[in-house]
């Protein structure tokens, strides 16, 4: 079966945000910090330009939360929208709580994280990078 792994775009704030992801979540960076400005065809961008992360790579777990930073100069925009989420599935409560609390440090919750109808522990937001997050908990089908 293929895996699937979530992978962001941030406007020049890559490596910010994921220095607070790997706060939250622990671990160390998966490789280098790959830079738009070491790979070919790039000496037309500004210095700014040159900086942005062109691939970085937090190991979650078993999963892996990969970005990267759009570049003006190659005619790239980003639109920061609801429709992408990285639903996470916590062992514990315990954890839900730790990573909900973390990650929406700043940000903006749109569901606190409480007990459904549906049966599970659940809540959703928006960080302060703009990525929004699902934090999902179930005693019986531990993830």
């Amino acid at each position: 079966m293929a895996k699937l792994n979530s992978y962001l775009n941030f406007d020049g704030q890559a490596e910010e945000a994921f220095s607070f992801y790997k706060s939250v979540f622990g671990g160390e960076f998966l490789g280098d910090i790959y830079r738009m400005g070491n790979a070919p065809g790039t000496e037309h961008l500004s210095d700014d330009e040159k900086n942005r992360v062109m691939h970085i790579a937090l190991p979650v777990g078993n999963d892996l939360l990969m970005a990267s930073d759009i570049v003006p100069g190659f005619g790239q925009t980003l639109t920061v929208g609801n429709n992408n989420y990285v639903s996470i599935f916590p062992d514990s409560r315990e954890e839900a709580d730790r990573l909900f609390r973390g990650l929406s440090e700043g940000g903006d919750i749109e569901m606190p994280i409480e007990d459904q109808f549906w049966g599970d522990y659940f809540g959703s937001f928006r960080d302060k990078y703009g990525t929004h997050w699902m934090v999902n908990h179930n005693e019986e089908y531990p993830k």
